[in-house]
Formats: C-alpha cells, sequence, structure tokens
C-alpha cells in the first residue's frame, strides 16, 4: 500500500491595525459599523479619485517583514489584480506583484522533538481588501466597508508537512504578530485569514502534485480540520484511479464539509500591471535602518532564552513569552524577586494568568505589579503568611493597590506559628469532636483532611500548615 506525504503551504492575509485605510482616510476597523458606512469615493473606486498611500501602513508591514527575516526592498511597486467580483467595486485590487515591500524570508517553527522547521516565505506584499458577501433569504448583499483595509498578504513555501504543523504556524504567527503590535490578529474578525493549498506525493517523492486551495477557514482548529478532510479526500481520488483537479474549495465549518467553488485560478488569470496612479514606494537605507533597530526581541528567541537563561522547562518557556506584556512582566518579577526564576514561573501561572483571565486583563492592566508579586513569595518563604494567604492577598493587592507588607499588618494576616497557640487550638476541635476522633484512631485516616480544614477555619486560614500537621498528628495518635 503506498504511504503518501502531505504538502502544504498557506497564504494568510494580515490586517494591519493602521486608524485609516490604506489609500483613503476611512477608519480601518469597522466591525461594528453598519454595511456600507465606513466608505468615500476613493475605496469605492468612483472616477476621478486618487490613492493616498498610507506611510503607517508601510511602516508595520516593514516590521513584519524584518521579523520574518524578509528582506525590506527599498524600491518597490504597486500593481492592478484584475478580477471581477460583487465585492471588488473597481473591478481590481491595489497589491503588489513582482517587486514588492519584502523580499524572501521564513519562520523557524519549532517541532515537537525539539528541533525546528524552516517554513520559507514566497510572498510578502502590501495590498487592500475587498468588501464582504452575505448570504441571507436567497439573496446575496454586498457590504464594502472593508475596501481598502491594509493587509499584508503573506505566502509560505510548501514546507509543512502536517495539518498540526500548519496550526502551529499560524499560532506562532499570530503570537508574533501581537508581539510587534501591527495587527490584532482576531481571526473571528478577519484580521487573520488563511487559504490551505493542499496536496498529496507518495513518500520519497520530491515532484509537487496539484493542489487544491481551501478558503472560508476562520480559526486555527478550522484550518486544522479542513486540511485533514482534503487530504482523505485526496488519498481516496488517488487510490481510486482517479485524478486530482486543481480546484477551489469551501469550507463549511458547521457541517465540516468541502464543497468545490471554481478552478483555481493562476496569477495569469489576474492581468497584473502596474498601478498607474501611485509612483513607486521608495524608502531610504536610514529609513530601513531605523525599522531594523526598533525591532524587538521576537517571542521565539526570547523563548530559547528564557529556557537557557533562567533554567524553565519548555512549557513554563512557552505560556510566558505567548504574550509580550506577561513575558515582561515576568522577568521584572524575577529581578525583584532575586530567587529561584522557576518559583516566579509557578505563581505566574497559577495565580497572575488566572486573575488575568477572571478579570479580562493583560499583564500591563494589573494592579498588582511585579515586585508586588515579589514580596507575597518573600512574604510566604519567610513563614510571615502561608501560601494560601500568599494567594488571598493577591487579590487583595489588585483590589486595593496596597504594598502586600501593609495588608498584611492592617489586617493582622501573618501566619500562626506559635506552637501552644496551636496547641490550643487541637486540644479544643479534638474535645469538641470526639466521635471523629474515635473514627480517626479506629482507621479512617482520611479524616485528617477534615481536621486539618477544621483548624484552618478556627484560625482564619493563618495556622501554620506544616506545624499544624506535625501537631494534629501527634494529637491523633494520642502522643501529647
Amino acid at each position: 500500500m503506498t504511504e503518501y506525504e502531505t504538502v502544504i503551504g498557506l497564504e494568510t492575509h494580515i490586517q494591519l491595525n493602521t486608524t485609516t485605510k490604506i489609500f483613503c482616510g476611512c477608519k480601518a476597523d469597522s466591525w461594528e459599523e453598519s454595511p456600507n458606512t465606513n466608505i468615500c469615493p476613493v475605496c469605492t473606486g468612483l472616477p476621478g479619485v486618487l490613492p493616498v498611500l498610507n506611510a503607517a501602513a508601510v511602516e508595520k508591514g516593514a516590521l513584519l517583514a524584518a521579523a520574518m527575516h524578509s528582506e525590506i526592498r527599498l524600491t518597490s511597486f504597486f500593481d492592478r489584480k484584475n478580477y471581477f467580483y460583487p465585492d471588488l467595486p473597481k473591478g481590481y485590487q491595489i497589491s503588489q506583484f513582482d517587486l514588492s515591500l519584502g523580499k524572501g524570508g521564513h519562520m523557524d517553527l519549532p517541532m515537537p522533538d525539539g528541533s525546528a522547521r524552516k517554513v520559507s516565505i514566497a510572498k510578502l506584499h502590501l495590498e487592500e481588501d475587498a468588501g464582504k458577501t452575505k448570504y441571507e433569504g436567497g439573496r446575496r448583499y454586498v457590504d464594502f466597508n472593508r475596501c481598502g483595509v491594509p493587509l499584508v498578504e503573506m505566502v509560505t513555501g510548501p514546507d509543512l508537512r502536517a495539518a498540526d504543523e500548519a496550526a502551529q504556524y499560524l499560532i506562532r504567527l499570530r503570537q508574533l504578530l501581537r508581539w510587534l503590535g501591527i495587527s490584532e490578529a482576531n481571526m473571528e474578525k478577519g484580521h487573520l485569514r488563511c487559504d490551505a493549498n493542499v496536496s498529496i506525493r507518495p513518500v520519497g517523492s520530491t515532484t509537487l502534485n496539484t493542489k487544491t486551495e481551501i478558503k472560508n477557514v476562520n480559526s486555527i482548529e478550522a484550518v486544522r480540520a479542513a486540511i485533514n478532510k482534503e487530504v482523505e479526500r485526496q488519498i481516496e481520488v488517488v487510490e481510486s484511479g482517479g485524478r486530482i483537479e486543481a480546484w477551489t474549495l469551501d469550507w463549511d465549518d458547521a457541517k465540516g464539509k468541502l464543497t468545490m467553488m471554481r478552478s483555481k485560478e493562476t496569477e495569469a488569470d489576474y492581468r497584473y500591471f502596474r498601478e498607474p496612479d501611485l509612483l513607486p514606494l521608495e524608502l531610504t537605507e536610514e529609513w530601513r535602518e531605523e525599522v531594523l533597530a526598533s525591532l524587538p526581541e521576537l517571542p521565539l528567541e526570547r523563548r530559547a532564552r528564557f529556557i537557557k537563561e533562567y533554567d524553565l522547562p519548555e512549557y513554563d518557556a512557552d505560556i510566558l513569552t505567548n504574550d509580550k506584556p506577561i513575558s515582561e512582566y515576568f522577568e521584572a518579577a524575577v529581578k525583584a524577586y532575586g530567587g529561584d526564576p522557576k518559583v516566579v514561573s509557578n505563581w505566574i501561572m497559577n495565580e497572575s494568568l488566572r486573575m488575568m483571565n477572571d478579570l479580562g486583563l493583560d499583564a500591563d492592566g494589573l494592579v498588582v505589579r511585579p515586585e508586588h508579586l515579589a514580596a507575597v513569595i518573600k512574604l510566604v518563604e519567610a513563614g510571615t503568611i502561608n501560601t494560601a494567604t500568599g494567594k488571598s492577598l493577591l487579590a487583595k493587592v489588585q483590589e486595593t493597590g496596597k504594598a502586600p507588607a501593609e495588608i498584611v499588618a492592617e489586617e493582622g494576616l501573618a501566619q500562626v506559628s506559635d506552637d501552644s497557640a496551636l496547641q490550643q487550638v487541637i486540644d479544643k476541635l479534638l474535645a469538641d469532636n470526639p466521635d471523629e476522633v474515635a473514627s480517626y484512631r479506629g482507621g479512617k485516616e482520611g479524616l485528617f483532611g477534615w481536621f486539618m480544614g477544621q483548624m484552618m477555619r478556627e484560625t482564619k486560614g493563618k495556622a501554620d500548615p506544616k506545624l499544624s500537621r506535625e501537631l494534629l498528628q501527634k494529637a491523633l495518635k494520642g502522643e501529647n
């Protein structure tokens, strides 16, 4: 039986988070606007108008190019991509073809075995978005609000080998876009859209077979499911003696089904030619150097550094570099704490991230600053408070903005570590619950957790857990 290899290339359209559209002054983000209210003569292509290039779109596109190890061309051109869809009012899209802003590039995609797959970038260019078509009640409606929204189209080489790898690429790309601050990268809102080119070939073959293109996938999980479904279909066709046709396929997420839309277009079908209403995009060497200098440490680089410098497990490093503010929060907390970075990592992953999720905040929005977290950890380690109190103390800092030590002093939260004080609580607890004591001594040792709970209730959570456990065990065994 023939064993097949999957070959995947992804085309992503990335909405840049500029204030205005790429060639006019209309708002770039019109997600909540009523249909056809965020338009003007320029983005709808009325006669006599001229586009004006948005400099912010160029800057953000160049920053992405730099992050993808792409060469930023000093001279690039805009072109007209001609096609006729109802949601394209001009009958063409302003894009870049043979001489685009970015040239080449790659992403080093981490693999489960610890290696990295180099995913090449075949195209990286600026363009404007088209409108949106909606089917409702047997009719087709067109909303032009998205016309002219600035996009970067980025196309990978055929370097991905499984649906899971395609999903991982999109996860890392989304992370990068948010890290750079150039796109919200929300697939549900169309900030990041993906088409997948899929083909199969016998394992060991180097020939690229006929590919199909999957469109209308609006989540990473949908990309994974659609690719897997198409691979299954192509194998069935080939195994039954059929031939793969170059079709564009539509993915129905609700039904988990692919349907054929049309035969796949080629570049020749679009009849590209230079955009006559825009001058060449001329950049200076000094400008390019400024862009490269502004490039921050990238998430995969920071992940590798966290593993090496802080001796963190890969899991921790992944979580802490998933978001740039969290990674910066971690490093500031480590510096303020001065101890084992793994301890800080545990507190952030177990407490800080939960708090952020509950409150709908990012790390920058927390009242609990890194120095507050470090102070709480130190109070726990010094035995001033126990871990449970430390966790609740973080919530009190978030509510009041006061320093942890100040709250401990005001509310009397210091841990009870005095033997005689704890022994008094234990003696009273055993005297008040003779039946439970008898059951424990009769073999029901699971009751120990109940006794510890009662101790914490009586001391309002301030009892030293370790000392309490030792004294309680002795008392229950009759050793006191």
